[in-house]
């Protein structure tokens, strides 16, 4: 038995669950002489090192968001601490088994019993969800039923890539794929309706004893999620309304909670008066670095089957050279962050040329054949594009594309992510310099410059902006001396959903006109 003391006051005493990203301990407070949970953040193996700096960053910011939940339904955050450069998460301890354990242990629930979970879960996610908080992750695993009944929500802002399930080691799924919202499998979009449908998963597996989407792949899965319905309930019974209600593939035809609360309490007692649950939806984060706008832009109609069918016909090949070639293709290079005051070499305000996505009517990005000799795998949902200017780069699928001056510019259907590439006369005698000459875009914080050694040199910068009346964003500016010209690769998307599983794609991806493999 493990007897660690963390940060000199949590002593460890048994595990109690592990995951893709972590590993769960029952522990004692020996400051207040009470029992807590204790998860050790783990990343993987395969993220490089900034990845894995970046991962820190965003365990804490979004741990002190959590913290600031407080509702019998959500488990409590008591402390972040950190030992040997490795966060560990301090919980309220909740004596009970997970939904998923109480399913496959005992077999499906009873509708009664299943909606009385639902309402209590629904109570957690709308206590978030008008702070502005999003779980990302609601499945069974992360529910509890408590020994006294209590259900309690947890891993509440924390999940990333989640190793519950098939997920692809890449991490693109955010999530296991049997319970996230078909918009946020596509793209990554987080919204209030994506939790809503994820409840609605958990709720089926709960009364029909496994997900609406349950497959022997991960690949299966997902070509499921995104042309198929559901699959067909046998044991719901008065439940199936609000399962095929919060199950709809369109976010705009979704219940709302007002009426999944009137749904579920029908199902528990017909004498049960419903409570208003009208949230504020702010266009901008409430609380830094774990929010998001909650009445985002919606995915338009047919655009989620057109997307997916390409990814069922692309496969899932996985870069095992992106993840592991950015730990010697990048050189940290002190101190981090440009300058305030210097020429601007990149408009202010968005981190990149392509800031009116909205002014572009293309067609989406279809996928493509690899060229014949091409090494390099893509990640599911991205795909070869060949820009007018020669160059080939990594593009994600559905994606609206234009061309703006030099620069070859990307969007998603939502005008929340965007990627570019922008071609300069010549190579730049300095990247590192460049970078830190550049003037930073408002909400300018967190920023680091890195060299590269790819191509003839280059340098890298990463940071967070907030534009005026907006939500804080996140930025990777890669700059790549190619010959007798200059690179700079652009992907921005909001903060809260910075994935840098992606980055490798990004980083290795591009491809200048005169490419040989």
């Amino acid at each position: 038995m493990r007897r660690v003391l963390i940060a000199g006051r949590y002593r460890l005493l048994e595990s109690i669950g592990s995951g893709g990203m972590g590993h769960v301990w029952l522990a004692r407070d020996e400051m207040l002489h009470r029992d807590v949970a204790v998860k050790e953040v783990r990343p993987p193996g395969w993220l490089s090192e900034a990845e894995r700096d970046e991962l820190r960053r965003r365990t804490l910011r979004e741990a002190r968001t959590a913290a600031r939940l407080s509702h019998p339904n959500v488990v409590r955050i008591y402390d972040v601490v950190f030992a040997d450069g490795t966060p560990w998460i301090v919980m309220e301890h909740v004596r009970s088994r997970s939904l998923h354990e109480v399913v496959e242990t005992g077999g499906p629930l009873p509708p009664a019993r299943v909606a009385a979970i639902g309402l209590a879960l629904l109570d957690a996610l709308c206590a978030a969800h008008a702070r502005g908080v999003l779980h990302r992750d609601v499945k069974p695993h992360n529910v509890l039923v408590g020994d006294d009944g209590r259900v309690v929500l947890t891993d509440f802002g924390l999940a990333t890539v989640d190793g519950d399930s098939a997920a692809t080691r890449a991490g693109m799924v955010m999530g296991s794929p049997q319970y996230v919202a078909p918009e946020r499998a596509a793209d990554g979009t987080s919204t209030v309706e994506a939790d809503l449908w994820s409840l609605g998963a958990t709720l089926y597996a709960a009364v029909e004893g496994r997900s609406p989407y349950q497959r022997r792949t991960t690949l299966a899965t997902l070509t499921a999620l995104a042309t198929e319905p559901p699959d067909p309930v046998r044991l719901a019974g008065p439940l199936r309304p609000v399962l095929l209600g919060l199950l709809r593939r369109d976010p705009r035809q979704r219940l709302g909670a007002d009426e999944v609360d009137r749904l579920l309490r029908r199902v528990v007692d017909p004498t049960m008066k419903p409570r208003p649950r009208v949230l504020p939806r702010p266009r901008r984060a409430a609380t830094a670095g774990a929010t998001v706008p909650l009445a985002g832009r919606r995915l338009r109609a047919g655009s989620s089957a057109r997307r997916w069918a390409a990814v069922a016909a692309a496969g899932v090949l996985v870069v095992v050279a992106a993840a592991a070639g950015t730990a010697w293709a990048l050189g940290r290079e002190p101190p981090p962050g440009p300058s305030r005051a210097s020429p601007a070499s990149a408009p202010p305000g968005d981190g990149g040329p392509c800031d009116n996505p909205a002014a572009a009517v293309t067609d989406p990005v279809s996928p493509g054949p690899t060229p014949a000799g091409e090494r390099f795998g893509l990640l599911p949902f991205f795909t070869w594009h060949t820009a007018p200017a020669g160059y080939r780069v990594p593009a994600p699928v559905g994606w609206r594309t234009y061309e703006e001056g030099t620069a070859t510019c990307f969007h998603d259907t939502h005008l929340r992510r965007t990627m570019s590439v922008e071609a300069l006369p010549a190579p730049v005698a300095d990247p590192v310099a460049h970078w830190r000459g550049a003037t930073a875009p408002p909400g300018y914080t967190d920023g680091t410059v890195t060299r590269s050694y790819l191509f003839d040199g280059g340098a890298e910068w990463e940071f967070t902006y907030t534009p005026a009346g907006e939500e804080p964003r996140r930025a990777l500016r890669i700059l790549y001396n190619c010959g007798p010209r200059a690179y700079v690769i652009t992907w921005t998307a909001p903060a809260i959903d910075w994935n840098p599983a992606l980055l490798p794609t990004i980083r290795l991806g591009f491809r200048p006109p005169d490419w040989t493999d």
